[in-house]
């Protein structure tokens, strides 16, 4: 399990803190507005490079990632990044929340659960590798949360689930999960029946007849094809006159 204690450098600059149209000018120039705490230090607005950040977000242990936080002034001290938002359309970074972190002190994190291994229930019954659970929410020091948990599932079978507490974990890591909360299993894909003679005549059987009106229009359609139209009485007069 790779560690998430990485020697990156985030660089904030204070800012004073304001309205919408404070953060709006921030971002204008190429920054974006966020804030530091913890460390039992009163909250310092700051202004931080958006690509600095997503390298951060983007790297193995994304979030966990425990770095570098140099504040003009000559603070400089171990941080990670807490809470982030995007803006929906163009998904931009809008705004970062950051935490000064005591490196001798416990953090509770969650890590992503990766699932290692061919599952012999996929292989030799057939069935669909489910992963119900994605992350663990764990207990350790900052220099000991793993940028993720391995979880080998070749042994899942149908009946077999994998839960929290059939993680491996080293013994630096504390889980908080429930550990009977399942990981993952195998289910069965379900097949399409077809129906039988019986149920597809009952099915025929039971559709609704064609409405009357269309009978009878088909039928005096057709009978009007074969029979010419009676001449008008006037018209048969006048001929009569004609010929004499």
């Amino acid at each position: 399990m790779a560690t998430a204690l990485e020697t990156n450098l985030l660089e904030a600059h204070p800012r004073e803190s304001g309205n919408k149209n404070a953060a709006r000018r921030v971002r204008r120039d190429g920054k974006i507005p966020g804030v530091v705490y913890g460390a039992g230090k009163h909250s310092l607005p700051v202004t931080v490079d958006p690509r600095q950040v997503l390298r951060i977000l983007h790297s193995e242990s994304g979030h966990n990632t425990i770095f570098d936080l140099a504040l003009d002034g000559g603070e400089r001290t171990k941080a990670m990044i807490v809470d982030w938002q995007y803006e929906p359309i163009k998904g931009a970074l809008l705004h970062i929340d950051l935490k000064r972190i005591a490196m001798d002190k416990a953090l509770k994190v969650s890590v992503p659960i990766f699932l290692k291994g061919d599952a012999e229930g996929v292989k030799t019954q057939g069935g669909i590798l489910e992963q119900i659970q994605r992350e663990v929410e764990i207990e350790c020091l900052p220099s000991d949360i793993p940028s993720h948990i391995d979880a080998d599932v070749t042994h899942l079978v149908f009946g077999t689930v994998l839960r929290i507490v059939d993680l491996p974990h080293d013994p630096k890591l504390k889980f908080l999960s429930d550990p009977n909360q399942p990981v993952a299993h195998i289910i069965s894909v379900k097949e399409e029946v077809a129906p039988t003679p019986e149920a597809a005549a009952a099915e025929a059987a039971a559709a609704p007849a064609e409405p009357e009106v269309i009978k009878k229009g088909k039928q005096e359609t057709e009978e009007e094809g074969t029979e010419a139209p009676a001449e008008k009485p006037e018209k048969a007069e006048k001929e009569k006159k004609e010929k004499k």
